[in-house]
């Protein structure tokens, strides 16, 4: 089967289209047929070396496909030929690749395998961040950046069907203009205005409740100071390459939170408090109140050109791959 290879750290001509054995699925694992594979912003930080804890080349990258179930090993209530969806934590650039069952569910009706692709980490990631580990409630203010990616636009409909009052930030004014239909009040552009100084002035001094960051560097610490006194901030990347550093004289002062949040870890720690919102989520998907954004699909052996496309900011909504 083909497959892609991280041959070494660096930039994406590191990415190499491969032939390798097709994969065996052991005790409570499913074997799934890719048909789209999702592109998170986390494979670009292992591909460069970057993500903490991440793999050693040389590895196969890849944590979330939609495909077809095509075996299972001993122990699976799954069939072959079920559509499912999941996360596989590696080898999802693949035409196969393997999962465990418990981390899969069934596509939702009428969704494509493509947008399927962008369900799980997105969804789960915006949902977790906003209410089980960002408590957030009805009508609090809530700035969400990179508003026009895949975590931003799952995250901006979600607050939206919260009540909460939506700041989103993003560099375009095409971007601008995606986030503004999904559902942010108050769309910033971070390349032309300081996105802390317009969030304060837009709320009279008072700042946001809640804020989402997987930017890291200078913007977390520019978040806090437009988070009002008892806000949270929950931190769930670093797309900057640099992990932000709050004052934490800031945060006693005004009495305010920074909470970490990553999608893995949390799976195998908590996986109910993460898997929790699975259900609501099928059910909002499957009615039309949100929908999973797709911006860009690559051919499988155009991996790296979509890494490309991801680190020059060209994309909006989740990119994936069709083998």
């Amino acid at each position: 089967m083909r497959a892609i290879e991280v041959t070494e750290y660096g930039d994406a001509s590191t990415l190499a289209t491969v032939e390798r054995d097709r994969p065996e699925p052991g005790e409570g694992e499913v074997r799934v047929e890719v048909r789209a594979a999702g592109i998170n912003f986390a494979d670009v930080m292992q591909r460069r070396g970057h993500y903490t804890g991440g793999p050693e080349p040389p590895f196969y990258p890849g944590m979330e496909v939609a495909g077809v179930v095509d075996a299972v090993g001993e122990g699976v209530g799954r069939e072959p030929g079920q559509r499912v969806v999941g996360m596989v934590g590696k080898g999802g650039y693949a035409e196969y690749a393997i999962a465990d069952a418990r981390g899969l569910f069934d596509v939702p009706e009428g969704l494509s395998f493509e947008a399927a692709a962008g369900f799980p980490v997105q969804f789960l990631t915006a949902h977790n961040c906003l209410h089980e580990w960002g408590g957030l409630e009805e009508g609090e203010r809530v700035l969400i950046h990179a508003a026009a990616g895949g975590v931003g636009t799952a995250a901006v409909q979600l607050a939206r069907e919260a009540g909460a009052e939506v700041f989103g930030t993003a560099s375009t004014p095409e971007k601008l203009e995606t986030a503004a239909a999904l559902g942010c009040d108050h769309p910033i552009n971070y390349t032309e205005t300081d996105f802390a100084e317009a969030v304060n002035g837009i709320t009279d001094g008072e700042g946001v409740d809640l804020v989402l960051d997987g930017v890291g560097g200078d913007t977390s610490q520019q978040s806090l100071s437009c988070l009002r006194d008892f806000g949270r901030m929950v931190v769930y990347g670093a797309a900057s390459g640099t992990p932000g550093r709050p004052d934490t004289g800031t945060l006693l002062f005004n009495n305010q939170r920074v909470i970490g949040y990553h999608l893995g870890r949390g799976m195998r720690q908590k996986p109910m408090r993460v898997m929790g919102a699975v259900p609501e989520l099928t059910g909002m998907l499957e009615d039309g109140t949100v929908e999973v954004q797709v911006g860009h699909s690559f051919p499988l052996a155009e991996a790296a050109a979509a890494h490309r496309a991801i680190e020059a900011r060209e994309t909006s909504g989740k990119v994936v791959l069709v083998p």
